[in-house]
């Protein structure tokens, strides 16, 4: 617990919170715990369009939620145009933004906005979506910049991407990483390890990539690394499917890698933990990155790191990585080579990385929010 002069009222818009089972949701619902635990004596209103089973907030937190029939069905539109009214009744000194969007009034209402981006993927690799889709985010996320009063990046790529795209003020924007959930530094028994392989299938030695199966992601390099470098040791990849998961399909047929890969679509945080903590080495050849929570996530675990030289990735993994040209499948497969290879680097990067997730401690990163709170509250006064 941090003590403070002064309690305040902070809402959140908390969609992803409810409805998002990883990335912009796990930021969320990592931000409301770290809060709670060193600042309970503020209090915390989450607005959301509705609640799932996904989180159960701490006891000290409210959910509030559209009031009516009518505004739980238009959802949406209650979310962007209409929860200004209940945001301004609910006392809050801060309103907190967490992916992207503020409430199309939320001026009106008189409190501060913050709004936190995590990336600009949609602008920097357009062909990875459909128009409409990123014609819609550029939309919402730029009239919700300007609304912002301050801009919480999380990352200092994030902040650079802000200004270049949107031409918004330096001043205005401020880098607040995302912070590591206290669960990857725990280690597992050998007993849970053993439930997890076995639930899984999973062999005595693998590598690891964690992530969406998507084009951005980049796992078929890994494949054809792994193919370009003879590597015989089994692949786990594990995330939520995509169309992308069609070429890695077709690709593990035509090179005859079907008993090499496992593709895992679905664990919990637990299973993740144990899985990262029994893999030799996560790779996360991405090529571009917000942040990339799997890369901290994976030193945490004392698991070796190979990931790309692009995006905030050696933001993120500082001295705690192998760092690769995710287009070229050769260094690919010759960086992992070399991990399995030479136990002293392993055990190199392994230390390294144990001290670059220390930037990333909930302590920390939960100061940084509440400086920024502070800082809003103050120029209002």
């Amino acid at each position: 617990m941090i003590k403070t002069n002064k309690n305040i009222v902070i809402g959140y818009e908390s969609k992803r919170i409810f409805e998002n089972e990883s990335g912009l949701g796990n930021y969320g619902r990592n931000l409301i715990n770290i809060l709670t635990t060193y600042y309970p004596q503020n209090k915390y209103k989450l607005f959301a369009p509705k609640i799932t089973n996904l989180y159960t907030p701490p006891e000290s937190v409210e959910v509030i939620t559209p009031q009516t029939g009518f505004w739980r069905y238009f959802s949406s539109y209650w979310r962007l145009h209409r929860s200004h009214l209940q945001i301004y009744k609910s006392g809050a000194d801060i309103f907190h933004g967490l992916s992207h969007v503020l409430p199309s009034r939320i001026k009106k209402t008189g409190i501060p906005a913050v709004l936190t981006i995590h990336d600009l993927i949609f602008l920097r690799f357009p062909e990875f979506f459909k128009k409409v889709d990123r014609e819609m985010y550029e939309y919402i996320t730029r009239n919700s910049c300007n609304r912002a009063d301050k801009i919480i990046a999380i990352s200092a790529q994030t902040k650079n991407d802000l200004i270049h795209y949107f031409n918004i003020e330096p001043a205005k924007i401020e880098v607040v990483y995302q912070t590591l959930n206290n669960l990857f530094l725990e280690r597992v028994s050998s007993e849970s390890k053993s439930i997890i392989r076995t639930k899984f299938n999973l062999p005595e030695k693998f590598l690891l990539s964690v992530g969406t199966i998507e084009q951005r992601k980049n796992q078929l390099a890994i494949l054809k690394g792994l193919k370009a470098e003879n590597i015989k040791m089994p692949i786990v990849l594990v995330g939520k499917p995509s169309k992308y998961l069609e070429e890695i399909n077709k690709y593990i047929s035509v090179a005859s890698l079907q008993d090499q890969v496992i593709l895992l679509h679905e664990t919990t945080d637990e299973e993740l933990e144990g899985i990262y903590q029994m893999a030799e080495i996560m790779i996360y050849p991405s090529f571009f990155e917000g942040f990339g929570l799997p890369v901290i996530e994976a030193q945490a675990s004392q698991c070796p790191v190979i990931t790309s030289n692009t995006s905030s990735l050696p933001e993120a993994g500082g001295e705690g990585a192998i760092y690769i040209d995710p287009n070229n499948v050769t260094e690919i497969g010759q960086a992992i080579q070399r991990l399995l290879q030479n136990e002293d680097l392993r055990k190199d990067l392994i230390a390294k990385g144990l001290k670059n997730i220390e930037r990333f401690s909930e302590e920390s990163v939960a100061k940084n929010l509440m400086d920024v709170y502070s800082s809003m509250l103050n120029t209002k006064k």
